[in-house]
């Protein structure tokens, strides 16, 4: 059956995973069509996304393209019968379509690591600095501002749905330091960050600009995994567009980068004790300061 409307991430997803498993079993689309009594070009539109296909033919090819990973087919099988439908549904046609497709993303992620450089990441800002980032782009564009803001705040959900969701955010020091917001909606965003970080499933770090042996990674990232590594997907955000990476060298390159990221950082924001050790720096330390700093 064909798809109506706008194809979605995950279903691009999905086809692209049926084409690099057939490429890499030797298959042409015709002899793994002649499989499943389907067409040469109805695989190639299965392949991009166009045409569902249902579990019987899924599995018929999983074993024909000599996929044994039951973790793997089990996830793939949940990515191909999804529908799609979630809160973020709601807010179709009034946010863009790559924010609905991240939202779904974030929804069957289990696992999400963040990099940020020049913005507090999108799941933990409060709604005065989401307008600020948006009053400008948006406004151009012509979507209407208190609808983005609603539906960000929205993605926040997942932070304490209780699907046992774990969360890692590394922010670079410059993020934290921008003042476009102003200095009393930066301030309270800086508190709400060590607010979140009180959350069992939430880890926050800051990259230091005294980093040592780091040249600054320009380009923010989220490595959002479903509960099968071979499944994760990388989201570099641009203004207008989102690019989404899902080949194996790519998922262990980021995997890569952001553990470095991790250690190059600070240690994680910990709101647990009342005793610091003066001579050590940590996350939490760094963000205090700031605060300190944005006292009017």
């Amino acid at each position: 059956m064909g798809y109506k409307g706008p194809i979605s991430q995950r279903q691009r997803r999905f086809g692209e995973e049926l084409q690099r498993l057939r490429v890499a079993a030797g298959l042409s689309a015709s002899e793994a069509g002649a499989l499943v009594g389907m067409k040469g070009p109805a695989v190639s539109h299965t392949e991009s996304g166009r045409i569902s296909l249902n579990l019987e033919r899924l599995e018929i090819w999983l074993d024909a393209y000599g996929c044994t990973d039951i973790p793997y087919r089990v996830a793939l099988a949940e990515m191909g019968r999804a529908t799609g439908k979630g809160w973020w549904s709601a807010f179709e046609d009034q946010v863009p379509a790559l924010a609905l497709d991240l939202a779904e993303l974030e929804n069957r992620t289990v696992r999400l690591d963040s990099y940020d450089t020049l913005y507090v990441p999108g799941l933990l800002q409060l709604p005065a600095y989401t307008e600020a980032i948006y009053q400008d782009s948006y406004r151009q564009a012509k979507w209407d501002v208190a609808t983005a803001v609603r539906f960000r705040m929205e993605r926040q959900q997942i932070l304490a749905d209780g699907k046992q969701r774990k969360f890692r955010f590394v922010i670079h020091e410059a993020a934290l330091r921008m003042r476009f917001a102003g200095d009393a909606v930066m301030r309270a965003q800086l508190l709400h960050l060590l607010d979140v970080a009180e959350l069992p499933n939430v880890t926050i770090q800051v990259l230091p600009f005294t980093a040592p042996r780091h040249a600054p990674l320009s380009s923010s990232f989220l490595f959002c995994d479903p509960g099968c590594t071979d499944l994760a997907t990388i989201v570099i955000s641009g203004p207008k567009r989102a690019e989404h990476f899902g080949d194996p060298v790519d998922i262990a390159a980021y995997h890569e980068k952001f553990e470095q990221l991790s250690d190059l950082a600070l240690a994680g924001v910990d709101t647990s004790g009342t005793l610091r050790e003066l001579s050590s720096r940590d996350s939490w330390g760094l963000i205090q300061h700031l605060v300190y700093m944005l006292q009017g």
